[in-house]
């Protein structure tokens, strides 16, 4: 029987190619490495139905973070 799950691989295609688009400032080269970091962070994830969606949403955390302007103290 073949298993139903969702593809991970277009999955984080689509992840890199969205947040590349919304994020136009950020070096896609970056985005790849955020993105590729959260991946490899959700790895060992028993459940992998949601990983996607909750790598996506730490990634655009971590960019959000990234974007915002150093304040010096």
């Amino acid at each position: 029987m073949a298993e139903k799950g969702i593809d991970e691989d277009t999955a984080f295609r689509e992840i890199l190619v969205r947040l590349t688009e919304k994020y136009p400032d950020v070096a896609p080269e970056r985005v790849a490495s955020i993105v590729d970091g959260v991946r490899a962070e959700m790895s060992t994830a028993k459940v992998r139905d949601f990983v996607p969606v909750l790598a996506e949403r730490e990634a655009k955390k971590r960019i959000k973070l990234e974007r915002r302007p150093q304040t010096s103290g």
